[in-house]
């Protein structure tokens, strides 16, 4: 859908929708120029300025009648003022009741001579020159697509195949085609914001609402939408998003996400969980924690992707363990949390095996963790070093030699002194290989971590058998 320059809404970011709706319409005008019938402007100036109770009381008599005079006057205007006061009434209607919504589906037939269906009106408004009519047409494409009368038989509901097709500029008589598009709009505005302020805010709000189906989490999934979401989590992780509302739907939107296997993995990443924890550890609101946990024990059962390395550690353990002290509304919070805490506790016995030692080796960069640091995982997997003609310690010795990163040559060093310590014949072994000199070169490395590790290596390296099992039993 092509969509309009940013300078082109400025104007009317700041527009107030009472104010819009205080002005006056010539609604005879657009029965003089036989825009609306008769009927549709009796019932529109029935309608118009009531209170709401009164606009209420009227949409319970005859409420399709209603909706459709005001729908007919979208279809046939394009001028600015009355198309902002049309959409700006029909949102207070389904702000106040968003089953209202459902007011705007009538049969097929009640349209087919009337022009344009209610989700092609509502689509075209999202290309107007300005963002006050772009904010209220997907407001209401929002409520139309939750409120559809054929929603429970959708493919996007039931899970069933569907393939979109519709070209360019033609009428959209399907909520599923209308999904399509309007998803399409919603990630363009996370992309490239038409509005610096509101943007983001309305399109994380209508993405809360159709991601409940799980077909459009699917669509939204393969327009890249979940690398769009990490951004704004990243910030708010930070503190740096002092809108808790837009937080809350920003992480709603994951968890929704993250029941689906398909999008686990573009979840892991892009660095979602650790923007959960980060969220879980600033307590903001209970909504907004308990959608965090949510999403974080979705995936953390995941088994489709390795995701656990990026919130399993003894800090995120501390703080849900701190988190379950407190005292929840929610029952759902506290046996999610004890959960996440048996979860931690086992992954972290499994990040320190072997297997996944070697995984980390192979990947070329090093992070401090258990398997580095326990002593448990070296008494227990040494021998396993010998696999392969010593493989792992060969890919080990090169890391050592070609990496630039800092943190992998500490711990590389670190592990090295470790395989010597623990292994009956690692500084034999070691130096065979000529792992004596690598390290001796990283003596010299200007960052003081890697000298102190490779300075600490190379003390077991020169070390004696008894001499070596008196220090590693003393420390």
């Amino acid at each position: 859908m092509r969509l309009s320059s940013s300078s082109s809404f400025q104007g009317s970011e700041n527009l107030d929708a009472k104010e819009v709706l205080q002005q006056e319409i010539p609604w005879q005008t657009y029965m003089t120029a036989k825009l609306i019938n008769p009927q549709e402007l009796e019932l529109i100036k029935r309608f118009d300025k009531q209170l709401p109770e009164v606009q209420d009381s009227l949409l319970d008599q005859a409420g399709p009648a209603y909706f459709e005079a005001f729908m007919t006057v979208l279809r046939a205007t394009t001028k600015e003022g009355v198309v902002r006061y049309v959409l700006a009434l029909l949102d207070d209607v389904v702000t106040r009741d968003p089953s209202r919504a459902a007011l705007c589906h009538p049969h097929r037939e009640a349209f087919s001579d009337r022009g344009q269906p209610p989700y092609t009106v509502f689509l075209r408004h999202l290309n107007r020159t300005d963002w006050f009519t772009q904010e209220k047409a997907c407001r209401m494409l929002t409520a139309l697509i939750a409120h559809r009368p054929d929603k429970e038989r959708s493919p996007l509901t039931t899970g069933e195949k569907f393939v979109p097709a519709v070209e360019s500029g033609s009428f959209v008589e399907t909520g599923e085609t209308a999904v399509v598009q309007f998803l399409e709009w919603l990630t363009s505005q996370l992309r490239r914001p038409t509005s610096q302020l509101k943007s983001v805010p309305t399109a994380v709000h209508a993405l809360a609402s159709v991601l409940r189906e799980r077909g459009t989490r699917l669509l939204f999934h393969r327009e890249g939408g979940v690398a769009l979401l990490a951004p704004l989590l990243r910030l708010a992780a930070q503190g740096q998003v002092t809108n808790i509302q837009l937080t809350y739907e920003a992480v709603l939107c994951v968890w929704l996400l993250s029941y689906l296997p398909e999008c686990q993995k573009a979840i892991q990443d892009c660095g979602i969980p650790r923007s959960l924890v980060g969220i879980v550890g600033l307590n903001i609101k209970e909504k907004v924690t308990r959608v965090a946990l949510f999403a974080l024990r979705n995936i953390l059962a995941s088994e489709k992707v390795d995701i656990s390395t990026e919130v399993v550690d003894s800090k995120f353990l501390r703080l849900v363990q701190i988190r379950m002290l407190q005292s929840w509304g929610d029952e759902d919070i506290l046996p999610t949390l004890e959960w996440l805490d048996e979860k931690i506790r086992s992954s972290i016995e499994i990040l320190s095996s072997y297997e996944k030692y070697k995984k980390e080796i192979l990947s070329g960069r090093l992070e401090w963790g258990p398997m580095h640091t326990e002593d448990q995982f070296w008494k227990q997997n040494v021998e396993k070093f010998e696999e392969k003609d010593f493989n792992i310690l060969r890919v080990l010795l090169r890391l050592l030699e070609i990496s630039r990163e800092v943190k992998t040559l500490a711990v590389g060093c670190h592990d090295l002194g470790q395989f010597v310590s623990y292994h009956p014949h690692g500084r034999f072994i070691v130096g065979d290989l000529r792992g004596k000199e690598i390290v001796m070169e990283l003596m010299r490395h200007s960052d003081p971590e890697v000298q102190k590790n490779a300075l600490l290596c190379v003390q077991k390296i020169m070390l004696s058998r008894d001499k070596l099992d008196f220090l590693t039993a003393a420390s």
